[in-house]
């Protein structure tokens, strides 16, 4: 199947080449991180003086490659001096102490490492140490919906924006297709399954699986509702599971370390300040917090509309955090280059109890960074609301934030 070139990805990842910097790509699996990869080669192997090294852990003709030693073996062989080289390694945490052989290699004259890695931790431990900050991270994310509408050669319109509401943005659903909604859920089930054994269940040598699917069941069900490992474990005993607080921390840093969910906290607007308990989660995917949510869409819209406003703040560069302010909550602060957003996600904004809500929050926030409410409200593309901008989610996800 032909590649289609994730521009916002492949722009990144050239800017960097030649800058003296590993190349880290990090994401869940099967959130395309192989095909960035691909796509280089593609876009790069008509280039002269060149020599692409490639290795795929998840290839057979590399599952030989257990070790730095046949890591370091198997690049000696193909590597060209007097060219420059491109080492590009995919799913790199499947190979023992890959930390050294990478730092060797890097340090090679005209040579550039890209490596990916389903697991966050990667970037945690000697490799960070090794490296002494001579790595740039890339977060690949799961399809924009303007990715999707590409990738699913689908037009911009109400119906293709509640498929991507609903099914997420996997770009593997390319393949399958979206005619069949039960092969698009058994697609996203492998896809999830998948994730919960090999970066899950197998790395953390995991026990107690059953109450591994609940909690991540729970979360799908809370997303974007505050939560903390103590209330969490009350209503688990209410449910007759008796798990202790830690050990649901341990498994909520196991499926944020997947990159299945991220654990978003919360800042104190007027203090300044972060604070240590009660934070909000949100999933990479919708399709897979769907899949695990069940239920009739109309039933989750909100939290779904609220999820893809955040993924699609971190899409566009945003450090994003929960604003509290002693009136209320602000969905979302945000920060990029020393620039500060507030952003409120709903549904429709139709009367005036809604709009109290939504707009009421913002309009106590007596300072002068842009203010915006994003929602799905029909006929709405973009008005100024007594300095806030209200602005339509479709609009939002195609234009983002001006």
């Amino acid at each position: 199947m032909e590649i289609i070139t994730r521009k916002h990805y492949a722009n990144i990842v050239d800017s960097w080449i030649g800058k003296d910097n590993i190349i880290v790509l990090v994401g869940s699996r099967r959130v395309g991180k192989s095909y960035v990869l691909k796509d280089f080669i593609q876009r790069h192997s008509a280039e002269k003086d060149i020599n692409i090294i490639y290795v795929d852990k998840e290839k057979k003709a590399f599952k030989d490659i257990d070790t730095k030693d046949d890591l370091d073996a198997w690049i000696e062989s193909h590597f060209v001096k007097g060219k420059h080289n491109y080492i590009l390694i995919d799913e790199v945490q499947e190979i023992k102490e890959f930390e050294k052989s990478v730092c060797n290699w890097y340090s090679e004259n005209n040579t550039d490492v890209i490596i990916t890695g389903s697991n966050s931790r990667i970037l945690s431990g000697e490799l960070a140490t090794l490296l002494s900050g001579r790595y740039v991270e890339v977060r690949v994310h799961p399809l924009t919906y303007l990715e999707f509408l590409e990738f699913h050669d689908l037009r911009d319109s109400d119906d293709s924006l509640i498929k991507y509401l609903n099914y997420g943005g996997m770009p593997g659903l390319r393949k399958v297709g979206l005619d069949s909604e039960e092969h698009v859920w058994a697609y996203l089930n492998s896809v999830f399954n998948t994730i919960i054994l090999k970066d899950i269940i197998e790395r953390h040598d995991i026990r107690n699986i059953p109450f591994l699917n609940n909690l991540i069941t729970f979360y799908a069900d809370t997303t974007g509702k505050l939560t903390s490992a103590n209330s969490i474990s009350k209503y688990m005993k209410s449910q007759n599971e008796n798990v202790s607080s830690n050990l649901i921390l341990s498994y909520r840093r196991f499926y944020a370390e997947a990159h299945l969910i991220d654990v978003v906290r919360r800042y104190d607007i007027h203090g300044k300040r972060l604070f240590e308990s009660n934070e909000k989660i949100y999933w990479d995917d919708l399709g897979l917090r769907n899949l695990k949510a069940g239920g009739r869409r109309d039933s989750y819209i909100e939290k779904v509309i609220e999820n893809v406003v955040y993924k699609q703040l971190c899409f566009l560069g945003y450090e994003v955090k929960v604003g509290t302010l002693n009136a209320g909550e602000v969905d979302f602060v945000c920060t990029k280059a020393g620039k500060t957003i507030y952003v409120q996600a709903s549904y429709i904004v139709s009367d005036k109890a809604t709009r109290a809500r939504e707009f009421g929050t913002l309009e106590k926030i007596r300072d002068n960074h842009s203010k915006y409410v994003i929602s799905a409200t029909p006929l709405l593309a973009e008005r100024n609301e007594n300095g806030i901008i209200h602005l339509s989610l479709r609009k939002f996800l195609k234009e983002g934030l001006k």
